[in-house]
């Protein structure tokens, strides 16, 4: 089983690397010279609410690897509902899934998203592959921008499928850095963006949870017409603060991973 989970991990990272040339840097500027490992505290998934390929389709996957449902998580304004799981082997990294739902928006964009997901075989969503299997369709330049101008959710899976939308660095295991404050001005230093929709540092240790994230990197996608750069993934960073039990809080903070959504924006 825990194999199984590795290899998971493993193939989700490989596939994310692809599309994120900027993670390796990162992961090399953050372990330093000690050469000490980045444990990752979570991955993010996207999705559409369709019953073909909805946030359960995708959690069963994590579900047969012994994670369980946390905690659940609504987006008024982005028109998103969200669930988070975790194991109960603190080493494995949790897992935040999120869909559209795709009903709250235009007759417009339910007619491309439906077109999009009638071209998923219903077999690819509980392949063990699924999860890293990019788009199961084509779709055009116009299309995308269609879609971006309503949700920039809707354009980014449709433009990249099925794949991690970002990993997360657990920054209570690093050795170099101890704050998240530390790690943005690292990252400003080499050069990279960081997310400063809702301040540089979301949450707080009253919430328990603080995150930041970069700015996606902008890789070249193939369209169905033609080549363009738009932005791919991006990396997180995340501290956990203990709750009055001692144990380490778990969970999400949905104010603060509202604004991690907009690491993928593309005007910022």
């Amino acid at each position: 089983m825990h194999s199984d989970r590795d290899t998971l991990f493993q193939n989700l990272w490989d596939n994310y690397r692809e599309v994120t040339p900027s993670a390796e840097e990162i992961h090399r500027l953050l372990g330093g010279t000690q050469g000490s490992e980045i444990i990752n505290d979570h991955i993010a998934l996207r999705t559409f609410n369709l019953g073909k390929v909805n946030l359960d389709k995708l959690a069963a996957h994590f579900l047969k690897l012994g994670y369980r449902e946390g905690q659940e998580y609504h987006f008024e304004a982005k028109k998103l509902y969200a669930k988070h799981y975790e194991h109960d082997d603190p080493t494995a990294p949790k897992v935040f899934i999120s869909e559209l739902l795709v009903e709250k928006f235009s007759p417009e964009l339910q007619a491309v998203v439906k077109d999009l997901v009638e071209k998923v075989d219903p077999e690819a969503v509980t392949a063990d592959n699924f999860l890293y299997s990019g788009t199961h369709w084509q779709v055009d330049y116009a299309t995308y921008k269609q879609l971006l101008a309503e949700s920039e959710y809707a354009a980014w899976v449709a433009a990249w499928g099925y794949r991690a939308n970002h990993f997360t660095v657990n920054v209570n295991q690093l050795e170099k850095f101890r704050t998240v404050e530390e790690i943005n001005q690292a990252l400003k230093d080499a050069g990279y963006t960081v997310n400063s929709s809702g301040g540089e540092v979301k949450g707080s240790p009253e919430a328990l949870l603080e995150q930041s994230s970069t700015m996606a990197d902008r890789v070249e996608v193939q369209f169905s017409d033609r080549t363009e750069v738009i932005p791919s993934c991006f990396y997180e960073f995340a501290r956990r603060y203990p709750r009055p039990d001692g144990q380490l809080y778990s969970g999400f903070v949905a104010a603060s991973a509202d604004k991690i959504f907009e690491s993928t924006d593309a005007g910022m």
